[in-house]
């Protein structure tokens, strides 16, 4: 399960969305969870989903690689349906004592269970098709306005970056905690939910452990190669936008236009 998180992993192969301009992509990403949240019908989650399906396709990232990150959320995905689902009032089509389904709350089940699985594909293709050292400095590029204020722009592009990239080290970690500890007998898939809670205190100990020790390892290996954060800091890949991502920003605004058509009709 843990192993199935695909969020701040890169997927290395060659497709014109990798080759896109790294601040086109994460404008892109912002604008499609916009997108996601202006939608108020199941048509305009069909024209997402048609558009992401299209964005996938031209990623060559396997379909079945994103769907896995879907995995770990299910538990998320299950309670916010039933929470939906029996929480919200509407003409009852079932109902067992103090349990009822509603018309509008089987409706408003599946509306935001469809909208948090487009969510985090979209989110996940932005990582999955984006080096962390580009992610980085598209990040502080779009925020360099900023820094005119006083906003270290480079040094939170820097903390954003690597939080995204550890994400996997991490649950690597995690995984290899709980592996050693079921060898040594623990048990964490029975009993009660309690029980199950309790098992998992022995994983935090070590977990924590082992982040602050990938920490001051980072630390160190930045200070070995000197360095002072971004005043003064040079880049060996400048940035620069070519027609590819021209035409990818005027795609993005006729597909914003049309989610706010859709809306307004």
């Amino acid at each position: 399960m843990i192993r199935d998180i695909t969020l701040g992993q890169y997927y290395p192969v060659d497709s014109i969305i990798h080759r896109l301009d790294p601040r086109v992509k994460i404008i892109a990403a912002t604008l499609f969870i916009i997108e996601l949240f202006i939608v108020n019908d199941f048509t305009g989650f069909a024209v997402c989903a048609a558009v992401l399906a299209v964005v996938v396709g031209l990623s060559r990232v396997p379909l079945s690689f994103i769907m896995r990150g879907l995995k770990p959320i299910l538990l998320i995905l299950i309670f916010t349906f039933l929470l939906n689902i029996f929480m919200v009032d509407g003409r009852i089509l079932w109902q067992w004592k103090f349990l009822k389904i509603t018309d509008a709350g089987l409706y408003t089940a599946v509306f935001m269970s469809v909208r948090l699985i487009l969510l985090i594909i979209g989110a996940s293709l932005l990582t999955l098709t984006t080096t962390p050292i580009k992610l980085t400095d598209g990040i502080e590029r779009l925020l360099s306005p900023l820094s005119h204020v006083g906003v270290p722009t480079h040094e939170i592009a820097m903390m954003m970056s690597i939080a995204l990239r550890f994400i996997p080290t991490l649950l690597e970690e995690t995984d290899k905690i709980m592996k050693a500890q079921q060898a040594r007998g623990a048990d964490f898939e029975s009993g009660s939910l309690m029980a199950r809670a309790k098992a998992l205190i022995p994983i935090l100990v070590p977990l924590f452990v082992s982040a602050f020790r990938i920490a001051q390892d980072l630390a160190m290996a930045m200070e070995a190669r000197c360095y002072r954060g971004g005043k003064g800091r040079t880049r060996m890949n400048g940035m620069k936008l070519v027609r590819r991502d021209a035409v990818a920003i005027l795609l993005m605004i006729i597909f914003l236009a049309g989610i706010i058509a859709l809306r307004v009709m």
